[in-house]
C-alpha cells in the first residue's frame, strides 16, 4: 500500500510489526503546502506580475515556511522510513534557505551574477530531474509536480544565462503551474485524512 507521497508498507514486513513512524501524521501535505506557497509567490515575481525589485518580500516566507517548514517535513519523513519524501523535502527546504541567504546578501552585486545564479538553478534542475525519475513510482500527482519543477529550474537558468526577461517570465509561469500542482497534491493528502477517504485522484503507482 502506498500513500500519495511514497510512504509504503514493506511487502516483507509481518502484519504484527509496527511500521516505522506509524504514530506520526503524514508530513507530506505540510511539505507540499510550504513548497507551493513559497514557489507561487516567487513565481509571481519571475512571471513579471510584480517588479523584481520586490523579490525580497518572499524572504521571510522562504526562510520560515519554504525552508524550515519543508526541512521539518523531511525529518519526519525520515522517521516514517520514506526515503523519497525525506530527500525531497529536506533538499527543497535547504534550497529555500539558500535562496533566502542569496537574496539577503545581495548576490546580484557579485561579478557575473546572472551566470552564477544560472548555474545554481541548473544544478537544482539536475537534482530535480533525477527525483522526477524516482517520482514515477510514487503517484501521478507527485510526478506532475516534479516534471513542472524540472522545467521551471531549467527555463529560469536559461533566462539567467541569456539575461532575458521574456525567458524568465516563461519560467515564472511554469513555476505558477508547479505551485498549483503542489497545492493540489497537498490538498488531496490533507482531505484524505480528514474525510478518511481519497476525495481527489492522485493516480498512485503500485
Amino acid at each position: 500500500m502506498t500513500s500519495h507521497y511514497g510512504n509504503e508498507v514493506p511487502a516483507e514486513a509481518p502484519i504484527s510489526r509496527p511500521l516505522p513512524g506509524a504514530h506520526l501524521a503524514d508530513p507530506a501535505p505540510l511539505g507540499l503546502a510550504a513548497f507551493a506557497l513559497t514557489t507561487f509567490l516567487l513565481s509571481v515575481v519571475n512571471a513579471g506580475w510584480m517588479d523584481s525589485a520586490n523579490e525580497g518580500y518572499v524572504l521571510g516566507l522562504a526562510l520560515a515556511y519554504g525552508g524550515l517548514g519543508q526541512f521539518a517535513a523531511g525529518m519526519w519523513e525520515f522517521a516514517k522510513g520514506n526515503t523519497f519524501g525525506a530527500l525531497a523535502f529536506s533538499s527543497y527546504g535547504a534550497f529555500w534557505i539558500s535562496f533566502w541567504w542569496l537574496v539577503e546578501h545581495d548576490a546580484a552585486k557579485l561579478a557575473d551574477a546572472d551566470k552564477a545564479v544560472g548555474w545554481y538553478l541548473f544544478a537544482w534542475g539536475i537534482f530535480t530531474l533525477y527525483m522526477t525519475v524516482a517520482a514515477t513510482r510514487v503517484s501521478g500527482a507527485v510526478l506532475a509536480v516534479f516534471v513542472l519543477l524540472t522545467l521551471t529550474f531549467f527555463v529560469l537558468a536559461w533566462g539567467k544565462w541569456a539575461t532575458s526577461d521574456s525567458i524568465t517570465h516563461i519560467g515564472g509561469y511554469i513555476g505558477l503551474l508547479t505551485a498549483i500542482a503542489a497545492w493540489y497534491t497537498s490538498f488531496a493528502g490533507v482531505t484524505a485524512f480528514t474525510f478518511k477517504r481519497q476525495l481527489l485522484p492522485v493516480a498512485p503507482r503500485t
